[in-house]
């Protein structure tokens, strides 16, 4: 027999399948998935791999084949479907084997095990008495304070005999080679800390919450392992379902990973989970240390966990019997990795559910298309939550125009029915949240008096502003000069928006005196417990305002909110990006989910400079059907995601003119394939054309069908492969892109 193995080594262009005969000695011992150990290379040196495969026939002249010399001792253990999952994961995204498998598998080497160590007494009461009176005629003091302790306690913790009774290590190794004592050790894992607050409160499901429970416990006792999508407006209970749901995969003794999409949702979340399920709960998160991570994925391996919650990365959790994967906020793009492979949890987690037999259940107040257009084609499970799990209404929604208070004199950030509810809420000592909309903040120009925005006459994303001087499209590379008066009405109130949240605060702070703010962004939040702080000092309502980017909008329950104020909404409606739309509606709903959640009616602003946009009149209405059948008609039309599929080649290198030419002959590659529904558009020049003198540029392809992209891909990696002129450059591939670059 011999093994096929992929050498795990840091050389990302060696990406082939090396064969290796198997001793007879680790022939019952080797699986698909085990790491092992091999020679490499001229001089045979010991190098880790990972077994792919076996055959019976050898690939190669018999001498020529190398023996594998061991299976390797300090690795975990790895799981055949995961080095499956990466395979697929190859094949799907693009990039290397090896690239997949330190996505799937990032916790390779063993991290230094914590021990914790306890001295135990071996001698009877009479014999120990003797032996301290003897340690004490010998003017033995060391040994005369640990026997003492030892007779009396008959254990004693090993860290405390050192720093406690100043007792040296060669004295114990002596006590124990006398017979006198034993050392014992066992594996102390390091977990992160999870603060108990209060115990679980019996909840009072809503009808449609039971008639979720109820569908999806049916189909599990079947063993019918589906996709779900809960449909749920904000503040209906979604994670009470989630918890359920979980609940019935652990009592068929399988288990269950969450994936959330901020590091700021993660301790409020996790509470809800540990009232249910106490210590059998952790948490994965990149603020963790390498040894925190290693041991909750050993825990994990070892069945000692049973729900896995943390951001994208923890769906490669090593579950041995995996029965659910949740996604929580389904929609946010946080899910879609930036490194190759570029990979989207969301049908990574399909793939894997898929290998594993398990179900994965979507989350969201607002659903991404691809997911909703799938539950309209019947291959999701559409289940809607359309009522808030405590009865309270939804807020009441004002939209501001922009335009008609600059035409009324009002140039401030704030509108007229803002400034006064801003004022109300403090007089009633009510909470109040500022939700800045910074997403494509860098992009776009338009107009204060009209609402005009300048856009790509081909690809309907707006133009984006350049230093040059010029205004560029992003997706196909249009350019236009920049402009000084809007087209529309002449106005000269034209241009880009510039306040931060540290301006909206000075001026809440001018406008306010007498108002406690907090301000919650990136300069806020670098400390490790930042996030915590803020949150937990706003819920004990220690201020009046909180301000914010997206991160104070996402998953939050703050019972004292009553008023949300949505400032330059048109941010991220107009940022040169297909998925611009959705987006908007997606935050605009989130952020007026935030208010009323409490005893008292919650009241929404939402201050815009487009409030025809089908988007914003949708979010205001909290209406997501009226919206997706707007914007996926737009997408039909235009042949975007989900209607059609979108492959992004993006192409980087330090000659700008060798990689000008490079992008030419990579596109005539892609025509010349002939996939007569196949759109190939560019290359065009992304936003940011060069970062630390590295150039850059995108192609896209369009095509209804997504396996022939991926059979494009695989062409076109075959292509670069084979011609010289593309080493020098970094190419990767994503699909359907979350952002147009």
């Amino acid at each position: 027999m011999y093994a096929n193995i992929i050498i795990n080594i840091t050389h990302e262009k060696l990406d082939k399948v090396f064969q290796y005969r198997i001793p007879d000695s680790l022939k019952e011992e080797l699986e698909v998935g085990a790491e092992v150990i091999v020679p490499f290379g001229k001089n045979s040196r010991e190098i880790h791999g990972y077994v792919v495969g076996f055959s019976e026939k050898a690939g190669y002249a018999e001498d020529k084949i190398k023996e594998i010399f061991s299976v390797a001792a300090d690795s975990m253990a790895i799981e055949a479907r995961l080095v499956k999952l990466a395979a697929w994961m190859k094949e799907t995204y693009g990039g290397t084997m090896i690239q997949a498998l330190k996505t799937v598998l990032p916790i390779k080497r063993k991290e230094r095990e914590q021990k914790k160590r306890r001295l135990i007494c071996l001698l009877q009461e009479e014999e120990g008495q003797k032996r301290l009176e003897y340690y004490r005629k010998k003017n033995q003091k060391a040994r005369e304070r640990l026997m003492e302790v030892l007779l009396e306690e008959r254990e004693v913790d090993y860290s405390l005999a050192i720093k406690k009774l100043r007792v040296t290590a060669d004295v114990i190794r002596t006590l124990e080679e006398q017979g006198t004592l034993a050392v014992e050790s066992e594996r102390v894992y390091r977990n992160p800390e999870i603060r108990r607050d209060r115990p679980a409160e019996e909840i009072c499901y809503t009808v449609q919450q039971k008639e979720a429970i109820r569908i999806f416990s049916q189909d599990y006792e079947r063993e019918q392992y589906k996709t779900y999508l809960i449909h749920g407006i904000t503040g209906s209970g979604k994670t009470e379902v989630y918890i359920e749901m979980i609940g019935k995969a652990v009592e068929k003794g399988r288990q269950a990973i969450v994936l959330i999409p901020e590091i700021a949702l993660t301790y409020q979340t996790v509470m809800r989970f540990y009232r249910r399920f106490g210590e059998r709960v952790s948490i994965m998160n990149s603020r963790m240390s390498a040894g925190e991570r290693y041991d909750q994925m050993q825990r994990a391996a070892g069945g000692e966990v049973d729900v896995m919650i943390g951001p994208r990365s923890a769906l490669f959790t090593p579950f041995p019997s995996l029965g659910l994967i949740v996604i929580d906020e389904e929609h946010e793009n946080t899910y879609k990795s930036e490194q190759t492979p570029r990979y989207h949890a969301r049908e990574t987690a399909a793939a894997r559910a898929k290998l594993e037999g398990a179900s994965l259940v979507l989350g969201s107040a607002t659903p991404s298309l691809e997911s909703y257009y799938r539950c309209q084609s019947g291959e999701y499970r559409l289940l809607e939550l359309t009522r808030r799990a405590g009865s309270q209404p939804l807020p009441s929604v004002y939209t501001a125009d922009m335009r008609r208070e600059l035409a009324r004199g009002n140039r401030s950030v704030f509108s007229d029915i803002l400034h006064g509810k801003l004022k109300d809420r403090l007089e009633k000592g009510e909470q109040s949240m500022l939700f800045l909309n910074r997403r494509g903040y860098a992009g776009f120009i338009s107009c204060r008096a009209c609402g005009y925005v300048v856009k790509c006459p081909h690809c309907d994303v707006s133009l984006a502003a350049h230093n040059n001087g010029k205004l560029v499209c992003h997706y196909c590379g249009h350019e236009e000069k920049q402009i000084q008066v809007c087209p529309s009405c002449g106005s000269s109130h034209i241009g880009g928006f510039k306040a931060g949240t540290q301006q909206i605060e000075e001026l809440v702070k001018r406008d306010f005196p007498g108002a406690r703010v907090l301000r919650m962004d990136l300069d806020t939040t670098r400390k490790k417990d930042g996030y915590e702080k803020i949150l937990s000092a706003f819920a004990r309502e220690e201020a009046d305002i909180l301000i914010g980017t997206q991160m104070i909008v996402k998953g939050h329950d703050f019972p004292g909110v009553t008023l949300v104020g949505v400032l330059a909404a048109d941010m991220s409606l107009y940022s040169s990006d297909y998925r611009a739309g959705e987006r908007t509606f997606q935050l605009l709903v989130q952020a007026a989910g935030r208010a009323g959640r409490g005893r008292k009616a919650g009241e929404v602003v939402i201050q815009t400079y487009s409030p025809e946009h089908y988007s914003i009149q949708a979010a205001a209405r909290q209406d997501y059907t009226a919206f997706y059948q707007e914007e996926i008609a737009f997408r039909k039309l235009m042949g975007y995601p989900p209607a059609e599929h979108l492959l992004a080649v993006l192409m980087t290198g330090k000659d700008e003119i060798h990689l000008e030419t490079a992008a030419g002959y990579l596109k005539a590659c892609a025509e010349r394939i002939g996939v007569e529904t196949m759109d190939v558009i560019g290359p065009a020049t992304p936003y940011v054309s060069r970062i630390s003198d590295v150039y850059r540029k995108i192609l896209y392809l369009k095509c209804p069908k997504y396996g022939m992209l991926v059979k494009v891909k695989n062409y076109l990696e075959q292509y670069i492969q084979i011609n010289s002129g593309f080493q020098t450059l970094r190419i990767q591939f994503d699909f359907n892109p979350m952002n147009i670059f």
